[in-house]
């Protein structure tokens, strides 16, 4: 009895492990995928029109974000019925949506002749546009010169997107993931530890993908009125304070829990317009600035980046683990978009060598003294005469 027993906890704890090196494969292709399509194959399919450019955008993310919100919800009616059910429809979707998925790729890659063609600009058909050999990695012999190769390119990415013009959007969108204030499994265990309800979170949720999906809209709108760089400043300010008023009432109010947790939640939802128009703006920057041949690389690197601070932010909570002490991962959380405000706001007035307009500010506030002035002048020049006289 007990060899069955313990042959059975062998075959659960083999096939969890099985599972999850599955899904860490699955995670992969889904960077590379979205490195790919979202990245790469959206500014050739474009054609270097802006407009264009934001509409596909806009839409991409809204579609994103509406499956991230019937999905889940979905899943959850049909677990409320049956357990295996829902695992069984969950896993029929996925095998659906991977042959939808794949059939839609290909198509646009062969209607679109652009996706085809070689972005390397090198003058040797050997060699790519950076000088790294094209087909080398093959060629090595060992697996130490295998991984000597793969670490001199990768330090070779990341020079690159480090000393890139688009670096500052770009790292300034990664750091946003160091957030637990997200409506993630961190913030959600935090809430029912308040005494929120599943259908209380479920409803705050909605509104939150709610907003977001405004947010695809009201920031091609944005930057159509002034531009994807100012427009970028603007949610990046509304997203910090928003963050910033919620987190003050969380702290205000940690003798009641509930009353706390409610301001956290209001800030967090009213922030998502910010945080996705802030995304769509760092979005058109760095797919208009990085040159075609260099555009995988730095794409790989910034998700490399936002991997590693989402790994940030489950690691404060490992670190923080009672509910008592989200308040701490909460203030990592503000921290974090603020200073990536900061970084935003650096690479705005690099770029534009100014915050505001003062000069027409100035204009507007000379008006009332160049009046003042004239008026001055003529009963000066008035009174002169009549002394003449």
């Amino acid at each position: 009895m007990k060899t069955k027993l313990l042959c059975g906890k062998s075959v659960d704890v083999g096939l969890l492990v099985l599972t999850s090196f599955f899904a860490c494969i699955e995670k992969l292709c889904s960077i590379m995928n979205q490195v790919s399509v979202e990245k790469d194959w959206v500014v050739v399919v474009a054609d270097n029109h802006t407009s264009s450019l934001r509409t596909m955008n806009a839409q991409m993310r809204r579609i994103d974000l509406l499956c991230k919100l019937l999905g889940p919800l979905s899943i959850a009616l049909i677990d409320g019925i049956s357990t295996e059910t829902a695992i069984i429809f969950n896993f029929t979707m996925n095998v659906c949506s991977v042959i939808i998925e794949y059939h839609a790729i290909a198509r646009v890659y062969y209607e679109v002749p652009a996706l085809q063609a070689n972005k390397c600009d090198g003058h040797s058909p050997d060699m790519t546009a950076r000088g790294l050999p094209r087909a080398s990695f093959g060629r090595l012999n060992g697996l130490g010169q295998r991984l000597k190769f793969v670490a001199k390119k990768s330090g070779d990415d990341m020079r690159l997107y480090v000393r890139h013009r688009a670096f500052l959007p770009s790292f300034a969108g990664a750091l946003l993931y160091l957030t637990v204030l997200s409506f993630g499994g961190q913030m959600v265990t935090y809430l029912l530890s308040t005494g929120y309800s599943a259908a209380e979170i479920g409803i705050a949720r909605t509104l939150s993908v709610a907003f977001e999906v405004l947010a695809t809209w009201v920031a091609p709108w944005l930057m159509e009125l002034i531009g994807p760089v100012r427009a970028g400043l603007w949610m990046s300010s509304w997203q910090v304070s928003m963050l910033a008023m919620g987190t003050a009432i969380f702290w205000a109010y940690q003798d009641q829990p509930w009353l706390s947790a409610t301001g956290l939640v209001g800030g967090t939802t009213l922030s998502r317009v910010g945080l996705r128009g802030f995304d769509l703006c760092t979005q058109i920057i760095v797919q208009e600035d990085v040159e075609a041949e260099n555009r995988g690389a730095f794409s790989s690197v910034e998700a490399a980046w936002q991997n590693a601070f989402e790994l940030l932010s489950y690691a404060s909570t490992i670190a923080f683990f009672r509910p008592e002490q989200f308040r701490w991962p909460s203030l990592l959380s503000v921290t974090a978009v603020a200073a990536a405000s900061a970084a935003y706001t650096l690479f705005v007035y690099l770029r534009r060598g100014h915050l505001l307009h003062l000069k027409a500010l100035g204009k507007l506030s000379c008006i009332p003294v160049r009046s003042r002035q004239g008026n001055e002048e003529r009963v000066i020049a008035r009174i002169t005469s009549e002394t003449d006289i």
